[in-house]
This record gives structure tokens, C-alpha cells and sequence, in this order.
């Protein structure tokens, strides 16, 4: 009796079965890497907009004022101009929160570096690094979130000049429970102007920043 011999068809789909996975898996993983880098791509594109964005228009209102209105009732603040806050307020404030503003270009490596030597707990935000939270983020500590406010940074440093960032952060910075911006401030806690705070109340309002 004769044997039947598997036919050229079945023999010639043997290595093709065995090369489909690898192929279909080096597809999914392209998929997977083209979808994540559109995601990111977006991403980018959304921060550049919004960073342009408010290098001319006043942020109304912030992720930060939106959480404290929940436990707070806000108080009632307008935009101060950089030239209609008081000289000491803003030198004030520099010195406090970020002596190398003018020099750095977003990120200080002296303080950081000071502090992984000395391996203090204590932040080595600049300015711009809390602009970039306080006006586009939140201030729940996390991975995330610093990883947006490390890639805000550079954009703001590119796009608005320092005094720009001054302003924006002068006016959206929490001086106290439901206290933002230093219009607020000034009112709230000694009765004036940002225009003519005194040299101490400038050092008071700088001494309860976050």
C-alpha cells in the first residue's frame, strides 16, 4: 500500500506558522511605541500652547485656587502688575525663595547639587519651578507631577522673560488659607497695597510663602 506524503501546501505553511508570532508581536510593539509617542508628542504641544498662552494672558484662576475654595472662602484679589508692586516685595520675595533667579535658567544645579551633598530633605525649587505648580499644576506631591512641572520649566525659562515669571508668581502664590497673589495678601494681612507695602511687611508676606 502506498503512504500518502503530506502535501507541498501543508509543508510550505509549516515555517510561516512559525514565524507568525515573533511578526505579530514586533507589529503590536510598533503600534505601542507609535501610540506613545503621538501621546507624548500631544502632550508637548498642549504645554507649549498653554505656556504661550499665559506669556500674555493673566492665568484667572488655578488648579491650587480650585482645591483651597473647597475647604476656604477665597479672598478677593485683582491682577497687580510687576511695576505696581512695591520694589522690597519683590526683592523680598527673590531673596526668600530663589536668590540665583536672574542667573539660572530654570533650574539651580548649585543648590542642587548643595543639596545631594549634603542630603538635606529641604527643595532646591527655583521661582519658575514653583510658577510652573502654582499656575499650571497641583500641590499634591508626586512623580507625576514633577515630572510636568521638570518639563514646564524650560518652556516658561524660553518663552516669558523674568519678569514675567515674577508677576505671574507674585500673583498666583498662596500667602495663606485662601490668600492668593499678593493683592490679596496685602489686604488681607496688613490693610494696604501691594504698591505700598513697607519693607517689613514685605519680609512678613515673603516669610509665609509655601
Amino acid at each position: 500500500m502506498a503512504l500518502k506524503l503530506p502535501s507541498r501546501r501543508r509543508a510550505a505553511s509549516s515555517p510561516a506558522s512559525n514565524t507568525a508570532p515573533p511578526a505579530r508581536r514586533r507589529s503590536l510593539r510598533g503600534r505601542v511605541l507609535f501610540r506613545l509617542r503621538w501621546l507624548a508628542l500631544r502632550a508637548f504641544l498642549v504645554m507649549a500652547g498653554s505656556v504661550t498662552i499665559y506669556a500674555f494672558v493673566n492665568p484667572p484662576l488655578t488648579w491650587t485656587m480650585l482645591g483651597a475654595s473647597r475647604a476656604h472662602d477665597l479672598v478677593a484679589r485683582d491682577w497687580v502688575a510687576l511695576e505696581d508692586i512695591a520694589p522690597v516685595m519683590r526683592r523680598s520675595v527673590v531673596a526668600a525663595e530663589d536668590a540665583n533667579f536672574c542667573l539660572h535658567w530654570g533650574f539651580d544645579m548649585t543648590e542642587i547639587r548643595k543639596v545631594v551633598a549634603s542630603g538635606s530633605s529641604r527643595g532646591a525649587s527655583t521661582l519658575t519651578q514653583q510658577t510652573a505648580k502654582n499656575a499650571y499644576l497641583w500641590q499634591t506631591r508626586s512623580w507625576g507631577r514633577k515630572a510636568v512641572e521638570t518639563a514646564l520649566t524650560p518652556m516658561i525659562e524660553a518663552l516669558w522673560s523674568k519678569r514675567r515669571i515674577l508677576e505671574v508668581y507674585l500673583n498666583v502664590a498662596e500667602f495663606g488659607p485662601g490668600i492668593f497673589g499678593v493683592d490679596a495678601a496685602a489686604r488681607a494681612h496688613f490693610g494696604t497695597t501691594p504698591d505700598r507695602l513697607t519693607p517689613v511687611q514685605a519680609a512678613r508676606l515673603a516669610a509665609v510663602l509655601p
